[in-house]
């Protein structure tokens, strides 16, 4: 009796590829910094930058699990896991590092396949397959960091000036590239020439202000991509999905590369006052529309310009993100994989299967039938209802000891 979480959808397009689903399988480590690296830890995070000991930490707790996951499937007789995910957790104090896949199973053993993890879903696995890309393993990159004391004295200095603070934009598009590349020399070490199906997290962690970035994906060899070993700089990575990836394929493209802008602006002290006053009146804001739409323009003309020192053809999947990062300043960050026309790119069927293109439906959704849990979706109203019972309270009991007092007198 085997338990799976795939779908039908996934089972069907699995089999077209000679295999099925196993048993989930799960791996974990539970890790301490000690006092000595928290305390260490610490002082680093009031810099600048990377923090080398957290970075190491992590790195070092999501392999562990990953390791322990392969081993499970192993075990239960798998050739591979997919859907792999990576997460991280506190737990009294401890970090546990948590990762889980579904096993798959091949329906002829004789074949030799070697063993392999993915990322992907069984339906992406199917596509990754039939346009090439063999998987590997289940890949990452990671930069813990913070922005430090320096960085936030020189960052808030510069964010009195309207315009891009430039230490912000080279700290986060340094850390960008700096996990992109580790990403690709794990897969470069593994023999692979392509990381497909690469994600992009940014996870709290450890002291206050501690950040960790992380990047996953499935480290592939795709023999049409290029022959042999390849050096890291050159391995492919995409963050396209595997339909998109067959579909491009179809008409004669590969991924090139990962490409990746980030730009850091500040309203600046003065249009910020400005535009506080202009705020009271109902109308457009000229200072933030303007610093808005320059600051998108400029995440794009670095997208484009790192596209074009590498020969792309053109970038495609562009997701243009803003955030807050404090009032007043924003940060724009650019992602899309960089195409290149390749020859032989066809993938193996004439027509990609439509179990391949269905959207699974998600059939349960139990978050507004608990509205009294915190952070259970519908729980805003008694959220709200509780906050005002509180202040009612307070107001009370302000009044009742005013009343004392002037009655004692």
């Amino acid at each position: 009796m085997l338990i799976s979480g795939m779908s039908g959808n996934e089972i069907f397009c699995l089999a077209q590829k000679g295999l099925f689903p196993g048993e989930i399988a799960v791996g974990n480590s539970v890790r301490s910094m000690g006092f000595g690296g928290s305390l260490g830890a610490s002082f680093k995070s009031m810099t600048t930058g990377e923090i080398g000991a957290i970075t190491q930490l992590i790195s070092e707790g999501r392999h562990a699990a990953i390791g322990r996951m392969e081993e499970e499937a192993k075990r239960h007789g798998a050739i591979g896991v997919t859907g792999v995910i990576s997460e991280l957790r506190t737990l009294a104090g401890y970090t546990e590092f948590l990762s889980q896949g579904t096993g798959v199973h091949v329906q002829n053993p004789q074949q030799g396949n070697s063993f392999f993890s993915t990322s992907a879903s069984g339906i992406e696995l199917y596509c990754h397959l039939d346009a090439g890309y063999q998987p590997v393993k289940f890949v990452m990159g990671n930069v813990a960091y913070a922005l430090g004391i320096g960085g936030g004295l020189m960052g808030s200095l510069r964010t009195m000036a309207q315009g891009e603070v430039t230490e912000y934009s080279q700290l986060y598009n340094g850390i960008r590239h700096l996990a992109l590349q580790r990403l690709q020399e794990e897969a470069a070490a593994l023999g692979a020439n392509s990381v497909v199906d690469i994600r992009l997290d940014m996870l709290p962690f450890g002291p206050a202000g501690t950040i960790e970035l992380l990047m996953t994906g499935t480290a592939s060899y795709n023999a049409r991509l290029s022959p042999g070993r390849v050096p890291p700089e050159q391995v492919v990575t995409s963050e396209l999905t595997g339909e998109e990836l067959w579909n491009l394929a179809k008409l004669g493209f590969a991924p090139q590369r990962l490409v990746m802008a980030t730009s850091v602006y500040s309203l600046g002290v003065a249009a910020g006052i400005g535009t506080m006053f202009k705020s009271m009146t109902k109308g457009e804001l000229p200072e933030v529309t303007h610093l808005v739409y320059k600051a998108r323009e400029n995440c794009l003309d670095l997208i484009r310009r790192e596209a074009q020192a590498i020969g792309a053809a053109r970038v495609v999947g562009n997701k243009l993100i803003i955030r807050e990062l404090a009032p007043g300043l924003i940060e724009i960050i650019a992602v899309g994989t960089a195409l290149r026309q390749l020859a032989n790119a066809a993938p193996d069927t004439p027509q990609l299967i439509p179990q391949a293109v269905i959207q699974d439906r998600d059939m349960m959704n139990l978050g507004g039938a608990l509205p009294f849990v915190v952070g259970a979706r519908g729980g805003g109203a008694p959220r709200a209802f509780g906050c005002i019972i509180a202040i009612v309270a307070f107001v009370i009991t302000i009044a009742s000891v005013v009343t004392s007092l002037f009655l004692s007198r």
